[in-house]
């Protein structure tokens, strides 16, 4: 079908497409008359992508017929573009007609494995009791929920009144009406550091949870808010955003479908929210005193209770109805058992805390005093361990992580934490993790800077850093991208770095401590200690660039330089110019890199570093191959062996005479290329360098493929492909298997070679890499469908 005039062609032209190739041409031409009647340019797929949240490939393939866009999705982007009602319910009926055309061209649909349930609620608190009000309403929220949006409930109160335990019970309660998991996010609104989740991180999260890969998710805010609600739609979920600090943060992280239940805690009322979206508040207020005597009866046994009823009710009393004074006093009691409750009423009452507030009934004093009340019961080694953990950056603490600060070794530092705990001070989180409640992080930063001299206030921040920055190395070391060494200072006295065992914990632990790791550059820049941030940025940039983490490289990079330039370190200023090139390269921005990278090269030139100089070479190759310009990426990979050439180390001479060769054989020159990439190999087979086998094997078969050595090709791409996997470089596993695919067809084998591309498709769509999949899509329509198989 051709369209015609493009002011008509919704009309009845709509009424007769058939196929997805129609389709497509229909969202071609309203594109067009959308350009025309904004009067600019027709809107590219990239800024299609941010607008609507959805991959740069999925709306490529929208427009080129390669893919029928879902429902949600069809209806957004015609909206986009300027359809009226009338074309929408136009344009509705022929997607729907041609929806159920291939549907029965292609015959029952294959099953598809399971899709991964998110259950992230954490465990709920142990011996719940009270706001039966408060339940009832949530419930009956629940059960009216709207047809046209999902519900939004705010629990609001003042800090310590049990809003997150009873979201959490609720929670629990209801899971099984939402069968498609339930998601939960600790917003950190109110952390003692000020540094609430930004809503960007806070979007991250709740999107990779769904299953998106990271390299997929937009930079732009409003993409990724568009992105979670493209990816909530038509599921049925429970989410709790916890410790929420305003309406502006939370806003993007709601769904816009039916089927979702949000729940909301802030110490904050949240009109923000109340207004725009509809949400359903519920104030929580002081425990009742019938209400706080159930809930410290439940914790301290009902037979405690009766030998002391009048203790009961001064607890109570001094405890101002606040659950969180409550659990710690039943936690102190726990801890003596044989202790009459009148006693601890009595040392209640009569603790006296250096802070304000002592003896007010407003809640602020009821805990402060609680506080001292148990802070001063710990043992001085506890107590000490407790203040110190008031300046970590905020999120779970493993036991090493609170060792370090504490100076003291995982032994020593177990009891302790445990101490803590019990005490209720302190809660013990899945994978080893210690979580403080924000107002004790609170308290913890006031005593540490209270009772702690500033030079030891000073060594703990200095001993904390340090064991992040040690045990970054060493997982960077296992991943296999580094092949440098970092010079250190000798280690700091008592820092106990994390065991990190093999590359599978490597990646594990880096994914794990991202958020935490990038607060410490910071904390590191703060405290003054530029060289241990120039250091840890150093440790991140491999892994942030090969999970795709862009954005946060730029952000981690550009604090490192800073931190060097103020530490005078001109070799770590070029490698974080080096690590801003390598973002802003992957992104597209070819003159920013170059630009970081002149700047580099002059740097690693002052300070008379070859290795430096050959490895801002390399980089400025990659930039300009990307560029297509291969002639000048060759004479840079030729300088850089030159620069490893004055160096005694094969590894480094190696890995350029393997760029040299790949340069060649793009050139068109495979014989020399052959030549180069084998030498290459001679120099690395000493060296455990799996990055660099990998890509000198790709080369050679690149090489003996173009020179009609089909079969030895094939070979070189299986022993590429087998250390790529291994290494976990999905973008260069993507890369092979296309290589592989190549090999294959020309040796004849087709069904191989479909095989070896379609892997390679599933691979390059999840990392968000069009132009790439692109082409191994034109390799597979031209191959045509896949040889039926024998009998």
């Amino acid at each position: 079908m051709v369209f015609g005039a493009d002011e008509q062609l919704l009309g009845d032209a709509a009424g007769r497409v058939e196929t997805l190739a129609e389709l497509a041409g229909l969202l071609r031409a309203l594109r067009r008359r959308h350009a025309r009647r904004c009067g600019e340019r027709e809107l590219s797929y990239r800024t299609l992508a941010a607008r609507t949240g959805w991959s740069h490939t999925a709306v490529a393939e929208y427009f080129t017929g390669k893919t029928l866009p879902p429902t949600d999705r069809f209806d957004v982007l015609v909206d986009l573009l300027g359809a009226g009602p009338a074309e929408r319910g136009a344009l509705a009926t022929a997607r729907d007609r041609v929806h159920e055309q291939r549907r029965g061209d292609a015959g029952p649909a294959a099953p598809q494995p399971p899709a991964l349930v998110p259950r992230q609620l954490p465990p709920a608190v142990q011996q719940f009791s009270g706001r039966c009000p408060e339940l009832a309403e949530l419930t009956d929220l629940a059960a009216r929920a709207s047809a046209t949006g999902p519900v939004t409930v705010a629990i609001t109160g003042t800090a310590g009144i049990g809003k997150t335990a009873l979201a959490l019970h609720w929670a629990h309660r209801m899971a099984g009406r939402y069968p498609d998991g339930q998601l939960y996010l600790d917003l950190r609104g109110f952390d003692p550091s000020g540094a609430a989740m930004p809503a960007g991180e806070a979007l991250s999260q709740l999107i990779e949870a769904l299953g998106v890969p990271p390299q997929r998710i937009p930079p732009d805010l409003a993409a990724r808010a568009a992105l979670l609600r493209t990816a909530l739609a038509g599921r049925r979920m429970l989410i709790v955003l916890d410790n929420a600090r305003d309406s502006a943060q939370t806003r993007p992280l709601l769904p816009g479908t039916p089927g979702c239940l949000v729940v909301v805690t802030s110490r904050n009322q949240l009109p923000g929210l109340v207004a725009a979206t509809g949400a359903h508040p519920v104030t929580l207020d002081l425990l009742r005193p019938e209400e706080a005597t159930e809930l410290l009866l439940r914790r301290v046994g009902p037979h405690r209770g009766q030998a002391g009823p009048a203790a009961i009710d001064a607890i109570v009393a001094r405890c101002a109805g606040l659950p969180l004074a409550l659990a710690l006093v039943a936690a102190r009691a726990a801890t003596r058992p044989r202790a009459a409750l009148s006693s601890l009423a009595a040392e209640l009452r009569d603790a006296r805390t250096p802070l304000d507030a002592l003896d007010s009934d407003e809640p602020d004093g009821a805990v402060r005093t609680v506080f001292w009340w148990s802070y001063r019961a710990l043992r001085p080694a506890a107590a000490r361990l407790f203040r110190l953990l008031g300046l970590h950056p905020g999120g779970g603490v493993p036991v090493s992580t609170a060792a370090s600060l504490a100076g003291l070794p995982v032994a020593g530092t177990q009891p302790l934490l445990a101490e803590l705990v019990l005490a209720n001070l302190l809660t013990e989180h899945t994978g080893g993790r210690y979580l403080l409640h924000d107002l004790l992080r609170a308290y913890a930063t006031e005593r540490v800077a209270a009772e702690e001299p500033d030079d030891q206030r000073a060594a703990a921040v200095r001993r904390m850093i340090e064991h992040y920055l040690h045990t970054a190395y060493h997982a960077d070391l296992l991943l296999g991208a580094q092949w440098e060494e970092l010079v250190f200072d000798r280690r700091e006295p008592g820092v106990v770095p994390e065991p990190v065992a093999d590359r599978r914990a490597a990646l594990e632990w880096f994914t794990s401590e991202q958020p935490v790791l990038l607060r410490t550059v910071a904390l590191a820049v703060v405290a003054g200690l530029d060289a241990a941030a120039t250091r840890l940025a150093w440790t991140l940039t491999s892994f942030l660039d090969w999970h795709g983490q862009w954005a946060a490289l730029v952000e981690v990079q550009q604090a490192g330089l800073a931190a060097a330039e103020r530490a005078g370190e001109p070799a770590f200023q070029a490698h974080a110019r080096r690590g801003l090139a390598r973002a802003y390269t992957r992104t597209g921005r070819y003159g920013a890199a170059h630009r970081h990278l002149a700047a580099a090269l002059e740097l690693s030139r002052r300070c008379g570093d070859p290795v430096g100089q050959g490895q801002v070479h390399l980089s400025i190759a990659l930039v300009l191959e990307r560029q297509e310009r291969y002639a000048e990426a060759l004479d840079h990979a030729r300088r850089a062996f030159e620069a490893f050439g004055t160096v005694d180390n094969g590894r480094w001479k190696g890995r350029a005479l393997n760029v040299v060769g790949w340069y060649h054989a793009l050139l068109g020159d495979h014989a020399q290329a052959l030549t180069s990439c084998r030498a290459a190999l001679e120099l690395l087979q000493d060296f455990e360098a799996l990055a660099d086998h990998v890509n000198t094997w790709d080369s050679i078969g690149f090489a003996q493929f173009h020179l009609h050595q089909f079969d030895e090709a094939i070979t070189s791409y299986r022993e590429a492909l087998d250390r790529c996997r291994h290494l976990g470089d999905r973008h260069g596993e993507a890369m092979i298997l296309g290589h592989l695919g190549d090999a294959h067809r020309a040796a004849g084998a087709v069904d191989e070679a479909r095989a070896a591309w379609q892997r390679a498709a599933g691979l390059l769509d999840d990392l968000h890499l069009p132009d790439d999949l692109e082409q191994i899509h034109a390799r597979l329509a031209a191959t045509g469908p896949r040889s039926p198989q024998p009998a």
